[in-house]
């Protein structure tokens, strides 16, 4: 199905989020995994903005998908990039307080989209990220971005270490500028479920 975006709001506190009316989908990554521009690949136009220094997103930014009578069927939500916040144990003291309520407690958030670059080798927070989702129950997929960078070779590596070194079974190899992987991660996107 084809949308059109709508720009909602960008929230900093709890009480500025969006009314809950249909499935929302979190996207995280470290700050230049390229979550903007996957993004804007997703939405079929510009709306994130793509910054040329990474982690400027301080808020999380949230998008309405409407479809071609105009109703609203998903919303999108920005989450910012965690390379200036270093995810620990105490994530919820060291990431902005809105950020875990977020994750944690909003009843139509229905999946996590967890963005990590192809190029670069397993990082800790990515796998403490995961672990902390998974402890507050979330439905999360796995996202490798810049897959156009890499031969076959170097693909299958490099994805067989995120898996290893993340402790999950599947990864879904994506690449915002050719286009691969799109179609597979629209299909999770669009089957997810408020409550789901």
């Amino acid at each position: 199905m084809r949308y059109s975006t709508q720009f909602l709001l960008s929230a900093m506190a709890p009480e500025q989020f969006p009314a809950p009316s249909v499935p929302e989908i979190a996207f995280l990554g470290r700050s230049n995994v390229g979550k903007s521009s996957l993004l804007n690949t997703l939405a079929g136009e510009k709306a994130a903005k793509v910054s040329s220094t990474p982690g400027r997103t301080r808020a999380i930014n949230f998008f309405a998908l409407l479809d071609e009578s105009q109703r609203r069927r998903l919303v999108f939500a920005d989450l910012p990039g965690y390379g200036y916040a270093k995810i620990s144990k105490s994530i919820s003291a060291e990431w902005p307080k809105f950020i875990e309520p977020y994750l944690a407690e909003r009843d139509a958030l229905g999946l996590c989209v967890c963005l990590v670059d192809s190029n670069v080798p397993p990082q800790q927070r990515d796998a403490q990220l995961l672990d902390w989702l998974r402890s507050v129950d979330r439905h999360f997929v796995v996202v490798a971005t810049k897959i156009d960078r890499l031969s076959g070779n170097e693909r299958t590596r490099n994805l067989t270490a995120l898996r290893k070194g993340l402790e999950i079974d599947d990864v879904l190899p994506v690449s915002a500028k050719t286009g691969a992987g799109l179609k597979e991660l629209w299909a999770r996107i669009e089957a997810v479920r408020i409550g789901s």
